[in-house]
């Protein structure tokens, strides 16, 4: 039977281009940190989790190694389904919200993904458990550190366990073709950690470990507490960005620059529009139909990489013009 971290001849053949498509999909796309990702031991990438499933698609991009994922459980209700998501290297985990009797239904889950760390192959749970369009951190859940527990019990003596904090900052949370920035922090040493709390208990460990990885994930990416503060204080933030995403900081343009850029090359983009309009519809049909804003880039990023091999490529140049030029009449109504 295969397992969910095997090799498999059609994903490794699809996966360059998926990687390729969800880079397209960006104007700026930057992978910082890689210096941090541990060559010594099993890891377990922890980003937080603003996109939908375009956090877990940055992930499975910083490098070309396979990856295994959890979703929750509810999707894999259909065995065709299930079958799918398992085929994309994905497994089903109960939350919280399902009620502790089903939480506890997660052995099976916790047993693979240990499994799959002792097979040298990355894991990545998004320990906030939603996603929430906010620069804050909500509480990480105790399910990410169970995991990496008890790999450390199993193989820790022989390869250590490590949590990589992982940040990542879009540019907009709703449009794709703007930025995005995958900003390794660094790797939590589960295995030393433990060792220099040995006199904890397990409980009371998990809570130490939730503690620094939260310090550590805050440190990745632009972060400003969820107080009655936060959206001042996301201004002053923003306003001055650190490195390293001052890089995709907007160039300041004239206004009479943008207008001139959105006349002359209005015709343009009417021929353009009119070569994507299956692109255009579903992006439509998106905005009206989704109920959940967030899922807006996830949705369009996954049909826009069915649609490619349909019109054999033809109409990437032109939808690649269309995402500039509306990405340019927003920055013409920021002004």
């Amino acid at each position: 039977m295969n397992r969910v971290q095997d090799k498999d001849r059609l994903y490794s053949f699809l996966r360059p281009y998926v990687d390729w498509t969800f880079r397209l999909s960006y104007r700026h796309f930057q992978v910082v940190g890689k210096e941090h990702i541990p060559t010594d031991g099993a890891y377990i990438y922890a980003p937080n989790h603003t996109n939908a499933l375009c956090d877990a698609m940055a992930v499975l991009g910083i490098d070309s190694k396979r990856k295994v994922f959890v979703a929750r459980a509810d999707i894999f209700r259909k065995p065709k389904q299930a079958k799918l998501l398992n085929w994309l290297k994905i497994m089903p985990i109960k939350r919280v919200r399902d009620g502790l009797e089903e939480v506890r239904h997660n052995d099976e889950t916790m047993d693979k993904a240990v499994a799959t760390l002792h097979d040298g192959v990355p894991f990545c749970i998004l320990p906030e458990g939603t996603h929430r369009t906010k620069h804050s951190l909500l509480p990480l859940s105790k399910g990410i550190f169970r995991i990496a527990l008890q790999a450390n019990d199993e193989f820790g003596e022989t390869k250590p366990v490590y949590i990589v904090p992982v940040g990542l900052e879009y540019g907009d949370w709703f449009h794709l073709w703007d930025s995005l920035t995958v900003n390794i922090g660094e790797a939590l040493n589960v295995t030393e950690f433990a060792a220099e709390h040995a006199e904890l208990d397990r409980p009371q460990l998990i809570l130490a470990l939730r503690d620094e990885l939260t310090k550590r994930m805050r440190g990745t990416f632009l972060w400003v507490p969820d107080d009655e503060n936060y959206a001042s204080n996301w201004s002053a933030l923003h306003a001055n960005m650190p490195a390293p995403f001052d890089k995709f900081k907007e160039r300041k343009v004239p206004k009479w620059a943008l207008w001139l850029y959105a006349i002359v090359l209005s015709p343009l983009f009417v021929a353009s529009a009119a070569l994507t309009i299956p692109l255009w519809a579903v992006r439509l049909y998106i905005c009206r139909h989704v109920v959940d804003p967030a899922f807006f880039n996830s949705v369009q990023y996954v049909f826009q990489t069915l649609y490619y091999p349909l019109t054999l490529f033809t109409v990437i140049p032109f939808w690649m013009f269309v995402q500039e030029y509306v990405y340019q009449l927003r920055r013409l109504k920021r002004l």
